[in-house]
């Protein structure tokens, strides 16, 4: 009890301590609470910028290796570029090697062959030679024939001049003007007068009377048909009066050839036959079927087939009267081989062993 009431005398002193120890709590907690949260600010910034340093670092690394890797793969990609052009830049050089000494022989053995030329201007010569002579004799043949026609021509204007100018010829009574008296020879139209018969003048013929009977007709028109009538004009002789047309206009449009249209005119597969015929000029042009295929080994597994004239038994064709590539081992200095002055290419010694496999041939 006495404990009790040493209780309730300090109650109220000890409520009063109560009350202050919170309150400066109170003011401490809000200060240590502030002080709480600046350290964890600062606690979590450094983590969150250490983590992104961590990211960063790991990102450069990701990066450069990706960067490595596309370098990488492009390198590859130009060098095989560069390898496929150096071959079709090889290719080209070979075939326009080959064009060229195909084309020259070609141009040699066709187009400027010096004998063929020789033997065919020969020919031309003494076929224009010959051509000239028969034009000259046809020239001169023609030529006669124009002055003999002009002869005959003054000839008959003469002798119609004669005939017309007959009354000119001198009577035993009266000399005529080409006969004169005081001339020692008389003139030769004198001759030609007496020898030309006088021009007589024509009578118009008379027209063969008309003949009234109709024996001449058709069955369809006989006496018994028709009544006995005029002779009519004839048909020719004035057009019928009306709105009619010309015969020859009328049968023209009856009978004028049919004009179809360019649809049925043409065939109903015409685009298939002018392909058809497009595809066997083009075959026609190619020399031989075969595809090239540069970059395929199907041709090095193919049997060589030697030519016929280079290969018979018989030797080669004759080319004019001398081969360009004949051989006269009279004229040879030496039984060795001729050496070549510059050095061989080192890129075609080495075509085939140095390359990779990208092409897929060696």
């Amino acid at each position: 009890m006495a404990t009790l009431a040493r209780l309730q005398a300090r109650s109220t002193l000890l409520g009063h301590q109560y009350y202050f120890r919170n309150s400066v709590v109170d003011v401490f907690r809000k200060k240590e609470h502030e002080a709480a949260v600046k350290i964890q600010s600062w606690f979590r910034g450094c983590k969150v910028r250490a983590y992104i340093r961590y990211l960063h670092r790991v990102a450069t690394v990701v990066q450069k290796w990706w960067r490595g890797y596309l370098g990488r793969q492009y390198h590859q990609l130009i060098v095989k570029i560069a390898y496929y052009t150096m071959k079709m830049n090889l290719y080209n050089a070979m075939a326009v090697r080959i064009q060229r000494q195909w084309r020259g022989y070609w141009v040699r053995k066709y187009y400027f062959n010096y004998y063929y030329l020789k033997a065919y201007l020969r020919a031309v010569s003494e076929t224009n030679d010959t051509i000239r002579e028969a034009l000259e004799e046809f020239a001169e043949m023609q030529e006669q024939e124009e002055k003999k026609a002009d002869l005959d021509r003054e000839e008959k204007r003469r002798a119609y001049q004669a005939q017309k100018t007959h009354y000119l010829l001198s009577t035993k009574q009266i000399p005529g003007i080409y006969n004169s008296p005081f001339r020692k020879d008389p003139d030769p139209w004198e001759q030609r007068l007496r020898e030309a018969k006088p021009l007589t003048h024509r009578k118009p013929q008379a027209p063969p009377p008309r003949s009234a009977s109709l024996s001449g007709w058709l069955a369809c028109t006989r006496a018994r048909s028709f009544p006995r009538c005029e002779i009519l004009p004839p048909i020719g002789q004035k057009q019928c009066q009306g709105p009619f047309r010309d015969i020859a206009e009328v049968l023209r449009q009856r009978y004028k050839p049919l004009e179809p249209t360019l649809r049925v005119a043409e065939p109903i597969d015409g685009l298939k036959e002018a392909r058809e015929e497009f595809r066997s000029q083009e075959w026609a042009k190619n020399l031989h079927d075969n595809m090239f295929l540069p970059f395929s080994s199907y041709h090095k597994n193919r049997k060589y087939l030697p030519l016929m004239h280079t290969s018979s038994k018989y030797g080669p064709d004759s080319y004019g009267h001398q081969q360009f590539r004949d051989e006269d081992p009279k004229k040879w200095i030496c039984d060795k081989d001729f050496q070549t002055v510059l050095p061989a290419f080192d890129l075609f010694s080495k075509y085939g062993k140095a390359y990779s496999n990208a092409g897929h041939i060696l």
